[in-house]
């Protein structure tokens, strides 16, 4: 009954609370943003309009600041990229201004690092060529240009050479002939037989 959700904004239980915030107006909204229970608070960072919800950037509930991460606009993003939850930090990388994602190279957490792979300028991927996990270079080698994928080539990944044996202009492939793993000796082998083709770079110098 949404017209009696005020009669519940203050009840002791937080389930009446959380079902009367779905329909409370933005005002009265803003008098639980001190509510002890999170998810009345989950409930308020999804209906808040964004100017108010910088009360609940530093909630102690990860899925209150989540929503927060995902409803921010980007310019206000920053201030969640040291979040100590990587979730959160995730969502940050996802909506972050491509400029401002350096700052995120070195997050201690790889699925972070992946994200962060996937939307950094391409001219700027050499930074993340080395990075200490296999599926965050996977992911440079899956964009990165030609010069920077031929300082990849001896990764220590089969997974990254592979990848690089299939995307490297073919003047490139000849030392992925030799690799020790069949696999990419088998692709550097048929790109090397197809001829000199054009390299594959989607979104090279963009």
């Amino acid at each position: 009954n949404p017209a009696l959700a005020q009669d519940y904004a203050g009840d002791g239980f937080w389930e009446r609370r959380a079902i009367a915030a779905r329909y409370l107006s933005q005002q009265m909204l803003l008098s639980l943003l001190d509510d002890p229970d999170e998810v009345v608070r989950r409930v308020l960072a999804y209906r808040l309009p964004v100017e108010y919800l910088d009360p609940l950037i530093r909630d102690p509930d990860r899925e209150v600041r989540i929503t927060v991460a995902d409803r921010l606009p980007p310019e206000r993003l920053e201030v969640l990229a040291a979040d100590p939850d990587y979730l959160v930090r995730q969502y940050v990388a996802r909506r972050l201004h491509i400029g401002r994602l350096f700052r995120m190279i070195r997050d201690p957490d790889r699925q972070v690092r992946c994200t962060v792979a996937e939307r950094l300028p391409v001219q700027s991927l050499g930074l993340m060529r080395e990075d200490p996990e296999p599926e965050v270079r996977l992911k440079v080698a899956e964009r990165i240009g030609p010069e920077g994928g031929q300082a990849m080539i001896a990764d220590s990944d089969w997974r990254v050479r592979l990848r690089l044996a299939e995307r490297l202009p073919v003047a490139m492939v000849e030392p992925l002939r030799r690799d020790e793993d069949a696999d990419v000796r088998a692709a550097a082998a048929a790109r090397l037989a197809d001829g000199a083709g054009q390299a594959r770079y989607p979104g090279a110098g963009k």
